[in-house]
């Protein structure tokens, strides 16, 4: 499943942003304009709908504005993926390098059990390593992984060969 051109157009580069040499693509154009988000949304609801999603795990921060939406439309429970020390009761860590650097992320403990059937959402898969850190907490508290969705993916940083799992992806740079 695609988007159409117009909606993957509201995506803009950044220079240099957030280190020298990386460019930046920007999503809030196509945030801002109801009908192309609306339009994300329903593609990833596409993806996803008859496969007894349970929970949608959004990853900090940008994921959570596509999760919490996609969540919603599908009925299904929204787990937030953290940077560490931003949840307030137990949770497991996975440490993963960006393409800019090292970092963490967590889950609540209690997040994800053995019944539930989750999907894992990210804006975009660069490296992949964010993405790999959120699937092995996923599998650690015994969820069953559906899958990875991203908005774009930047297909020259290879980051879906880190991935064990199913990705789909709705634009391609």
């Amino acid at each position: 499943m695609k988007i159409s051109s117009r909606a993957a157009g509201l995506i803009r580069d950044v220079p240099d942003f957030p280190k020298k040499g990386i460019i930046f693509k920007d999503i809030t154009p196509l945030l801002a304009d109801g009908a192309a988000f609306k339009e994300v949304i329903a593609a990833f609801a596409a993806l996803c709908r008859g496969r007894g999603i349970t929970k949608v795990a959004g990853i900090e921060s940008r994921g959570f504005i596509f999760a919490s939406a996609l969540a919603y439309e599908l009925g299904a429970g929204l787990v937030p993926v953290r940077k560490p020390g931003k949840l307030p009761c137990d949770t497991v860590c996975e440490t993963f390098t960006l393409e800019y650097g090292i970092d963490k992320i967590e889950m609540h403990k209690d997040a994800l059990a053995p019944a539930d059937k989750v999907v894992l959402v990210d804006d975009v898969l660069a490296t992949g390593g964010t993405m790999k850190a959120a699937i092995y907490l996923a599998r650690k508290l015994g969820a069953h992984l559906d899958g990875c969705l991203f908005l774009m993916e930047l297909g020259f940083l290879n980051g879906r060969a880190q991935l064990d799992a199913d990705v789909k992806t709705l634009v391609k740079f």
